[in-house]
């Protein structure tokens, strides 16, 4: 019994081991987006990631859902393209990328076991957008899009202005228009400015 009960102990790590290793790709692979635009190094989908969760907690916050399960939500919601890449919205129109990202994220949640189990339910509701969790979930990842296309039009990539655009179309909560609106009107160095002395 206490054998059986090691091995699946130690298949669950080197399933855990496994998992973070492929989560680590996810720091090289480019959002293609913004390639389309002539920006060289985009952000990668960690660095996007990360971004989304921690606007996720806040907005989760503001609106008054589970600011932890959004976060977890945002953390977790392109996993699937450590596998697939990124693929930008023209690609979208040929390709049935939604079916490939739920079958990549169920692959490697099951590879980590009862952790994957766990987390399945929230990427999947994450994934469907029917829930208020995952509205605001979605919301965060529109955001956190506007800003990084709010720091490309600063560097001079002007049509980068059309992903705030768009996502003024689709954004759901009152919370994430009203931080939109800030987010178009202030300058992405602001808080750098702000904490720069100059001795006399």
């Amino acid at each position: 019994m206490k054998g059986t009960k090691d091995a699946k102990v130690a298949k669950d790590m080197n399933g855990l081991a496994r998992f973070l290793y492929e989560m680590g790709q996810l720091q090289r692979v480019r959002r293609s987006g913004f390639t389309t635009i002539g920006v060289n190094n985009p952000h990668s989908t960690s660095e996007h990631s990360h971004r989304t969760a921690v606007i996720g907690y806040f907005l989760a916050k503001m609106e008054g859902v589970d600011a932890d399960k959004v976060a977890v939500m945002c953390l977790f919601h392109d996993i699937h393209e450590a596998r697939l890449n990124d693929l930008h919205k023209v690609g979208h129109r040929y390709i049935d990328f939604r079916s490939a990202e739920e079958k990549a994220f169920r692959e490697q949640l099951e590879v980590i076991g009862d952790l994957g189990k766990e987390l399945l339910p929230l990427v999947e509701e994450a994934h469907k957008r029917e829930s208020r969790d995952a509205e605001v979930a979605r919301d965060a990842d529109l955001l956190e899009n506007a800003l990084e296309a709010r720091e490309y039009i600063k560097i001079g990539y002007a049509d980068a202005q059309n992903w705030i655009d768009n996502i003024w179309k689709v954004i759901k909560t009152g919370s994430g228009k009203r931080l939109l609106k800030e987010i178009e009107s202030t300058d992405p160095n602001e808080w750098l400015f702000s904490l720069k002395k100059i001795e006399r």
